[in-house]
């Protein structure tokens, strides 16, 4: 039983990606079709020697390949947020569903919700023999975001995430961030930085963190792929055994309605 579910689990994963695979040919080879439908599509896919999570001191510690998408219709959006080790062994996905409930000219205000399954490999005994068992996590999430922009190029913002897990391991989580967002610093007129510093308070269960994280992409006008790193250092922090200092650098490609870049990760 325990080597079907292995079994199944793996040709899920082979499943999901062939879709995401999919999708993006098929939108970005008839973009205009899908118009008709939707107000906007577009996504990213990004290759990293470090899968770091949405909550920064939360990381895989190995290779991941991760996937945003993100389909619009009006002030809602669709977007599926989903990770895999590098051999295709999933690691997490997060199904957002997102409403911009205030878009005015320098204040906005998204809320949102989203399912979740969290993947792990976990070492059972059977038959005298030790077996590898990779084992799915539920969770459920509403967040909270408003963002006021200063200028064209810089923001401020809030955001407030709380999760609930049903199964085994962390059941509540609280993840308040404190962040600002520089954007189309320019170097050369085609080479540009965003840069997304934030300070943020971490609690599970009863176990409670204070962090700073830096977010930084390196990208050309114009140009689908980009280079980004997410720096997160502990200040105080009783939630172990996650390391006190992490870090990764990351490959992205764009695509969709203009290749514009989107990454939940830094745009919270």
């Amino acid at each position: 039983m325990f080597q079907i579910r292995i079994l199944f689990m793996k040709k899920l994963s082979s499943l999901i990606l062939m879709a995401i695979f999919f999708v993006v040919i098929s939108k970005a080879t008839a973009q205009d079709e899908d118009q008709k439908f939707l107000d906007d599509f577009r996504g990213t896919a990004s290759i990293t020697h470090n899968g770091i999570s949405l909550v920064p001191s939360f990381s895989l510690g190995d290779p991941a390949v991760l996937f945003d998408l993100k389909f619009t219709k009006g002030r809602v959006s669709f977007e599926p947020d989903m990770r895999f080790a590098l051999e295709g062994k999933p690691w997490s996905f997060l199904f957002w569903f997102r409403y911009k409930a205030i878009q005015k000219e320098r204040f906005s205000l998204r809320i949102g919700a989203h399912p979740a399954l969290n993947f792990r490999t976990i070492s059972i005994m059977r038959n005298g023999r030790t077996e590898e068992l990779l084992e799915s996590r539920r969770y459920l999430a509403a967040e909270l975001a408003p963002n006021y922009k200063l200028s064209e190029k810089v923001s401020i913002g809030i955001y407030y995430l709380r999760g609930q897990g049903f199964d085994e391991g962390v059941k509540t989580t609280n993840f308040l961030v404190l962040n600002s967002s520089f954007t189309n610093l320019y170097l050369t007129e085609q080479m540009y930085l965003n840069i997304t510093p934030q300070v943020y308070y971490l609690t599970t269960d009863d176990l409670k963190g204070y962090y700073m994280a830096g977010f930084l992409t390196l990208a050309k006008k114009d140009f689908p792929f980009s280079i980004s790193a997410i720096l997160n250092k502990a200040i105080d922090t009783e939630i172990v055994p996650e390391d006190d200092f992490t870090w990764n650098i990351s490959l992205n490609y764009s695509f969709g309605n203009g290749n514009q870049r989107i990454n939940k990760r830094r745009q919270l």
